[in-house]
């Protein structure tokens, strides 16, 4: 295996794990650099939701619009909380699921969504989103691509490894 996109470089750098595919419903767990603990979850949209929540409590990427509430919404104190990282991105790469691996490095949380890239560590292929959607749907079709390889999919949503794509 080549590993040439292995690599965290961002604060908020996560390794995605997906360790079961129930019927279609991802489960497993994430590693970020400020915990020892994995994150787990159990579906998609319980892994964003925890995701979107660690950036929330890193305050990186900012968020290009705000929560709304109708009720009292306690406000940042606005002093400036020093995050210490107690996992070097070695030992981060070293983290793996047991149905695939993604290392996800959202840059910006524009239009309600986030854009980055994501990068799947067994095929050392790495793909922009310009979406969480359109993140989900490469981790979907990644893990689709792995439970049935032996299935043509011609909405493969990977490029081959001989494309330009970063």
């Amino acid at each position: 295996m080549k590993k040439t996109q292995w690599y965290i470089g961002a604060p908020n750098g996560v390794v995605l794990c997906i360790n079961r595919n129930v019927e279609g419903e991802l489960g497993g767990e994430f590693y970020h650099s400020y915990s020892e603990k994995p994150v787990p979850f159990q579906g998609i949209g319980q892994m964003t939701l925890r995701m979107e929540k660690l950036y929330d409590w890193l305050r990186f990427p900012h968020p290009g619009t705000n929560s709304r509430s109708f009720g009292e919404v306690p406000q940042p104190d606005g002093r400036k909380h020093e995050r210490k990282r107690i996992m070097s991105d070695e030992t981060l790469l070293t983290k793996h699921g047991d149905i695939g691996t993604f290392i996800v490095r959202v840059q910006h949380r524009q239009n309600s969504s986030w854009q980055g890239r994501i990068t799947w560590m067994e095929e050392d292929r790495t793909v922009q989103f310009r979406s969480v959607w359109e993140m989900i749907k490469l981790i979907e079709s990644a893990v689709d691509e792995v439970s049935a390889p032996e299935e043509g999919d011609a909405e493969a949503t990977w490029f081959p490894e001989d494309s330009t794509a970063e």
